[in-house]
């Protein structure tokens, strides 16, 4: 005799998330990632599906100001938190992250940007001067298969300068390499 299978829907339930300061009430069924309600039912696809595994922080966002893979957490457990995406980073202008990352050539394909960016951001608000190790610690978790990761940390550390306030150009072998 055959097993059984049943077929249930999904069930749906009616949740508040506070993202990007914006309070939005909608219904998911309670075993959705945070990674499947921001893309799926909030249309906020700038965070990337990667690995799903926790393994390449291409889902970075940040919750209550700490950098989660949103691929591994319940949305239904950020109910009350706050949740920033990388939509949320710019205002008029862009953010100075998202500006130096720019300005340096620290994004090629652009895959694994948001996540370095909202990791990096989460840095820069404990650190307003990180050292090199620190960047490159808290920015571990993160894969970036296009770059190589010198540009990245020298784009954190551009924008840490802009964000204390320093008039700071890159420098000229950062742009053109060394001759």
């Amino acid at each position: 005799m055959a097993p059984r299978t049943r077929s249930k829907t999904a069930e749906r339930t009616t949740f508040a998330l506070d993202v990007n300061g914006e309070r939005t009430e909608l219904a998911f069924a309670p075993h959705k990632t945070l990674l499947e309600v921001l893309r799926e039912d909030l249309g906020l696809t700038g965070t990337k599906h990667g690995c799903e595994l926790g393994e390449c922080g291409t889902c970075t966002v940040l919750v209550d100001g700490q950098p989660v893979l949103s691929c591994l957490v319940l949305a239904a457990s950020c109910i009350g938190k706050q949740i920033r995406t990388v939509e949320g980073m710019a205002g008029a202008e862009l953010h100075p992250l998202q500006r130096a990352f720019a300005d340096l050539g620290a994004a090629q394909c652009g895959y694994c940007t948001p996540g370095f960016l909202l990791a990096a951001e989460a840095l820069l608000a404990k650190h307003p001067k990180p050292t090199r190790e620190q960047i490159k610690s808290a920015l571990a978790g993160n894969l970036c298969r296009c770059t190589g990761y010198l540009k990245i940390y020298e784009a954190v550390e551009l924008a840490a300068a802009w964000m204390r306030g320093e008039d700071q150009d890159p420098e000229r072998e950062t742009l053109y390499g060394r001759r």
